[in-house]
C-alpha cells in the first residue's frame, strides 16, 4: 500500500471491469456495467487507512454502493489528497465537467450530497497527469493542463 502522511482525506479508487455486468447495486438494483475504468470519489475524515485497506480487501460483507462494483472488478490504484470533505464533490465535478466521465449509475455514492454521482466511467484509463496535485480550491482543478 502506498505511504500516505495523513489520516484524513479524499480518495479517489481506480476500477477497471474486464466484461461488460449486470451488478447489483444494494438497494439501489441491477446496472449494466459496460467494460472499462470507473472512478469513485470517497471521503475518510478518520482512519483514510483504513479505509482504503477495506477497499482492497476482497472478503467483506458488502455495506457500500462501491462494495458491489469492487467486488466484481479489480482495484487497479488509488490516489489520495490531504482535503476536507466538502472537497470530494469538487473532485466529482472535475471528473464530470472537464474530463468528460460518464455516469452510469446516478446517486451511485454520493447518497449524502447534491452531486449526481460520485462514479464516473472511462472507456480507456485516465492519463494521471490530468489529475490534481492537491485540492484546496476550485483553481487547483487547473483545466488548462
Amino acid at each position: 500500500m502506498k505511504d500516505i502522511e495523513y489520516d484524513s482525506g479524499i480518495y479517489l479508487l481506480e476500477i477497471y471491469l474486464e466484461n461488460k455486468s449486470e451488478i447489483s447495486v444494494g438497494k439501489m438494483g441491477k446496472y449494466i456495467f459496460p467494460t472499462g475504468y470507473y472512478y469513485y470519489i470517497g471521503s475518510a475524515q478518520l482512519r483514510l487507512h483504513s479505509r482504503l485497506k477495506r477497499h482492497i480487501r476482497k472478503d467483506k460483507k458488502l455495506r457500500w454502493h462501491i462494495d458491489f462494483l469492487i467486488d466484481k472488478a479489480r482495484l487497479v490504484d488509488f490516489f489520495t489528497w490531504n482535503a476536507g470533505r466538502d472537497k470530494e464533490c469538487m473532485l466529482s465535478s472535475f471528473l464530470e465537467e472537464y474530463l468528460q466521465g460518464d455516469i452510469i449509475v446516478p446517486g451511485f455514492g454520493s447518497s449524502d450530497c447534491s452531486c449526481i454521482s460520485h462514479l464516473y466511467y472511462f472507456s480507456s484509463p485516465l492519463d494521471k497527469a490530468l489529475l490534481p496535485e492537491k485540492i484546496e480550491s476550485r483553481s487547483d482543478l487547473n483545466v488548462d493542463k
